[in-house]
């Protein structure tokens, strides 16, 4: 899968432990399949790394900077705030995969340990005060009614992605995930100034 003159022994390290976490989570990601996955030798992970942990959050941070900025591409873009919101809910996903942060949060083990936990909710934190920024600069430019509540919305779509990835692979089908997004467009929709399109 890598080549050594591509990527170096810890950026392979890395990115195997990236698609491993979120494909198996903490448990099923080990030192082994890791060390397989990346094409590098047994003493390799101790080397660059203090162990397992050490690792693992390395690669967290960098899934969760790589969330921050395709999120951040979409609501920094062209437009108006609602036009923004709606380019960051229908960008491209692999809805079936789920979110790579976000299913985190249901690995016990990631959760426990307060140093893998804190990138995984500085995300999400981040992407709500994110989204609520952008509808208060909609709000404020006359685009949303004076009524729409900025912080209440972005934890609603930030709520309405992230169930909707579970929904979606409940059902083993992106449909489910396609509904509940058109379904909080519609809602911030009806608080659109028409002038403000």
């Amino acid at each position: 899968m890598y080549t050594a003159c591509m990527t170096t022994t810890p950026e392979r390290l890395i990115e195997s432990t990236q698609e491993l976490l979120w494909e198996r989570g903490y448990v099923g990601t080990s030192p082994k399949a890791i060390l397989q996955r990346a094409g590098v030798g047994q003493g390799s992970m101790y080397h660059h790394f203090s162990g397992k942990s050490d690792l693992a959050l390395t690669a967290i941070r960098r899934t969760a900077e790589r969330m921050r900025a395709t999120a951040e591409a979409s609501l920094s873009g062209d437009g108006s705030a609602y036009d923004r919101v709606r380019a960051y809910l229908l960008r491209e996903r692999d809805v079936l995969r789920g979110c790579p942060v976000g299913r985190l949060t249901m690995d016990p083990d990631v959760i426990a340990d307060p140093a893998l936990r804190a990138p995984v909710f500085e995300t999400l934190d981040w992407l709500r005060g994110r989204i609520a920024g952008v509808l208060a600069e909609g709000r404020e430019r006359g685009e949303f009614d004076a009524a729409l509540d900025p912080q209440g919305t972005a934890a609603a779509v930030v709520a309405t992605v992230q169930g909707g990835y579970v929904l979606a692979r409940a059902a083993e089908s992106p449909a489910p995930f396609d509904t509940a997004v058109r379904g909080v467009l519609a809602l911030l929709d009806a608080r659109t100034v028409a002038a403000g399109r």
